[in-house]
């Protein structure tokens, strides 16, 4: 299979960031209007934590795993491995990361295709073999070369910030807990909240359908790669309950999901894992057939 572009997931990523980014506006104009801040005071702010977590979402997110990069003579097998299949994508190769975790998972962290880490867990490297390794990895260099780290990165900023105000905003209105403004603060920022959520979580179930074809491009053997979630997501039923609560906050960047409930299920960041499977044996099969 040859790699193509998938102008699906380019249109869903302009739309959303489209609608995240004039949501983002209303916004800002709600909290100066609130607040009586000024609109460059609030934009720098705003702009400082948004610029901090695109720079830093890497480290950030191998610190919340507990992983290490690791070099190639650590992990000589690994590193083979994503050498390879990035000359195969095209991609510079990425730096290599381990996290020391019964969860067998993978994730892709970074702000580019340049500055782009793959970690493993210690997990997925005892449950998996070589072909089915190799078809997890595909797809998680299939998400740098998408670029979705970087959009899912920015696009959860606004979410992060309204959040943050949800939980902490009468800290804004100083010691008058019942003043308006932190009333109206707190209801706009919930508001914006679900929005941005929901709007975030459809486009992560898109590029996971969207990483799966492009893994089966890299590797040419979907089959792999369908065999390889079977496998991770039968194992998850064995994974002690607290290391899947420690990591649940990565739910967007994992492979498979972390369970978390039905509420987890109904606004999950993957779409199920039946039908990723089963669209990749759509893709065998057009492969047998051509």
């Amino acid at each position: 299979m040859e790699w193509s572009t998938d102008w699906g997931l380019r249109g869903r990523m302009a739309f959303t960031m489209f609608l995240l980014f004039a949501l983002y506006l209303a916004f800002v104009g709600v909290l100066v209007s609130v607040f009586n801040a000024g609109i460059f005071v609030t934009l720098l702010l705003l702009g400082g934590f948004s610029l901090a977590q695109y720079f830093f979402s890497d480290k950030l997110a191998l610190r919340s795993m507990g992983a290490r990069t690791v070099e190639p003579d650590e992990a000589p097998e690994l590193h083979r491995s994503i050498e390879r299949l990035s000359q195969q994508a095209d991609l510079p190769k990425p730096t290599v990361a381990i996290a020391d975790t019964q969860v067998p998972n993978a994730f892709a962290t970074g702000r580019n295709q340049q500055n782009a880490t793959v970690c493993v867990t210690t997990g997925l490297l005892n449950t998996l073999d070589q072909d089915e390794l190799d078809g997890v990895l595909a797809h998680e260099l299939a998400h740098v070369k998408n670029r979705d780290v970087m959009v899912m990165t920015i696009a959860s900023f606004l979410s992060t910030i309204a959040f943050f105000i949800v939980r902490w905003g009468w800290l804004f209105a100083g010691n008058d807990r019942n003043a308006p403004p932190v009333w109206v603060a707190i209801v706009v920022s919930l508001l914006v909240w679900v929005v941005s959520f929901l709007l975030i979580r459809a486009l992560s179930r898109y590029r996971e359908f969207a990483a799966d074809r492009g893994a089966a491009s890299i590797t040419g053997n979907p089959s792999a790669l369908a065999s390889a979630l079977q496998r991770i997501n039968g194992r998850m039923d064995r994974v002690p309950s607290e290391d899947l609560r420690q990591e649940a906050e990565m739910n967007a960047f994992f492979i498979i999901p972390i369970r978390s409930g039905l509420i987890g299920k109904l606004a999950s960041t993957h779409p199920p894992m039946e039908r990723r499977v089963e669209r990749l044996r759509e893709l065998e099969r057009e492969l047998e057939t051509a």
